[in-house]
């Protein structure tokens, strides 16, 4: 069964390069998110996510597990790597919800 075009503009993943590159625009270096741009894109592109959160220091951890170059900026490269993992997720939730509806 065809997923329709609506199902997958809902998956917050096919929005964020185009807002990440806005947030990226606000800063010294616009190839680049700094911590307060990525802390900026989560909380207003992801919030759902953030304002669940129980633990504090989770976006922290996040930007420093993101970070592999350890620069305090999210590179296109390593924000893909958060891009990837939201598509992840995001594909295993279509595929549950389709399997639960069948």
């Amino acid at each position: 069964m065809p997923r329709s075009t609506a199902t997958w503009q809902k998956c917050p993943a096919l929005q964020t390069p185009r807002v990440a590159s806005e947030c990226a625009g606000k800063g010294s270096n616009s190839c680049t998110l700094s911590k307060t741009e990525f802390l900026t894109f989560m909380n207003t592109e992801l919030a759902a996510f953030t304002k669940n959160q129980k633990d504090p220091g989770v976006l922290d951890l996040m930007m420093k597990k993101l970070d592999l170059s350890c620069d305090g900026q999210l590179d296109l490269q390593e924000f893909l790597n958060l891009i990837g993992s939201m598509e992840v997720a995001c594909h295993d939730s279509f595929s549950c919800s389709l399997g639960a509806s069948l």
